[in-house]
């Protein structure tokens, strides 16, 4: 599955929990057994809502501190008792009912809560970000760092249960649209600062951004640090994909003429694609004999780890006749490969980088003696007969054709049958 963020008003910790249950609302039958696992169920108020702008409809959660009459009426907990208590009580009383707190007491609350691994381990590397960005904001260490707006027990519990969703989302692939600036100036513990926060633009450093010329704080520390941890791929699907499900978040914040809203969309690929990366090796040849070149590419082809190689003209400098070869390999195989082009050719350079690839699912199967490769594309299966099997047994090409499409046809059916026991 992939999900892809669109930040149209912007991203902050309400806005990411809104349009992920907007998106996936069983996931919040989850959310009461998170606060309990960290001791919160006392001292935070989360629900999500049904929100309707007159326009738009779709999310936004309600995440507040519960003051200590709110807790014992039980408010926090819809409608349970607020003394089933979960146990934690005399394991997070460092966590007090203000609005800042030491990252190192945050890890320690994580480290001794009963959180799944996974969960915890997320929350951690989020607050891990953001304190290392605010470290080197302040100049302090980063096990010195205080959080003040974000170590409020509401921002704890946005993390926490951003960390929940994610990994809820088990191994989805995130990607995002560009992400808007804003500009401005906001009231903070440390006094006046500019738009985007320092912090945040720390954590936002390698993301795609732009300026709409909306000012106003578009992205929080909160939203920076969610996803600096989801490091997610720039741009939507690059492949045909089935949209399964889409969701919209609101946030608190207004501004003119714009909808503060981020949205997820759930895409499924519509056909088994497998992603890797591949190494591409390429050089040009203007003074090597055509036939050693030939016999030095065919040597290259027997390097392990070499999956294709292609030759073709080219005219290159002081228009010279050449050859370009072009070489794809496995990443694990580079010093190889780069050893072979140097040893069965005259180049004297090689450009080589990793490429990531999408690979279709793919089976074998052998009919009536012949090699049927079927592959399973977004638009169907198609089936390709091995072409030396058809050349041994056809001379001339009507014949190689009316067989291939023959094989062909029984390889589908053959497939189709076994996929449907």
């Amino acid at each position: 599955m992939r999900l892809h963020l669109d930040p149209v008003g912007g991203v902050s910790g309400d806005m990411f929990l809104a349009a992920v249950l907007d998106t996936f609302p069983e996931l919040e039958a989850g959310f009461q057994t998170v606060l309990r696992a960290i001791g919160f169920e006392q001292k935070v108020h989360v629900q999500r809502n049904d929100f309707d702008n007159s326009i738009l409809t779709g999310s936004q959660m309600d995440v507040r501190e519960l003051k200590p009459a709110d807790a014992r009426s039980g408010v926090h907990d819809h409608g349970h008792a607020a003394d089933g208590g979960s146990g934690h009580g005399d394991h997070h009383d460092h966590i007090h009912h203000h609005s800042h707190c030491s990252y190192a007491d945050i890890r320690a609350l994580l480290n001794r809560s009963d959180l799944p691994t996974g969960v915890r381990d997320r929350a951690l590397d989020i607050f891990h970000r953001l304190a290392c960005a605010e470290g080197e904001v302040h100049g302090v260490a980063t096990d010195e760092v205080t959080f003040h707006e974000v170590g409020a027990v509401d921002s704890i519990a946005d993390i926490t249960l951003a960390a929940y969703l994610i990994d809820a989302m088990g191994d989805a692939d995130w990607s995002m649209a560009a992400l808007p600036m804003g500009a401005g100036r906001i009231n903070s513990q440390h006094g006046i600062l500019p738009l985007p926060a320092p912090a945040t633009l720390l954590l936002l450093r390698g993301m795609p951004v732009f300026d709409d010329g909306i000012n106003g704080e578009r992205v929080t520390p909160t939203g920076a640090a969610i996803l600096s941890h989801l490091e997610p791929e720039f741009g939507g699907p690059q492949t045909a994909m089935r949209l399964s499900r889409s969701g919209t978040g609101f946030g608190k914040a207004q501004f003119p003429g714009l909808h503060n809203v981020l949205r997820v969309f759930a895409f499924e690929p519509t056909a088994q694609q497998q992603r890797d990366q591949v190494t591409v090796f390429e050089f040009e040849i203007d003074d090597q004999t055509p036939e050693d070149l030939a016999a030095g590419i065919e040597q290259i082809r027997e390097v392990p780890g070499v999956l294709d190689v292609l030759v073709s003209a080219v005219t290159a400098k002081k228009n010279r006749q050449a050859q370009a070869v072009r070489i794809l390999g496995a990443p694990d195989a580079t010093v190889r490969i780069l050893d072979a082009c140097f040893c069965q050719t005259t180049t004297l350079g090689v450009r080589y980088h990793d490429v990531a690839r999408r690979v279709l699912e793919r089976q074998f199967m052998q009919v009536e003696g012949a090699g049927v490769k079927i592959a399973s594309r977004p638009n169907g299966d198609t089936a390709k007969v091995e072409m030396d099997d058809l050349g041994r047994r056809n001379r001339d090409h009507a014949g190689r054709a009316r067989e291939a499409g023959e094989l062909a046809q029984e390889a589908l059916a053959r497939a189709s049958k076994g996929a449907m026991k």
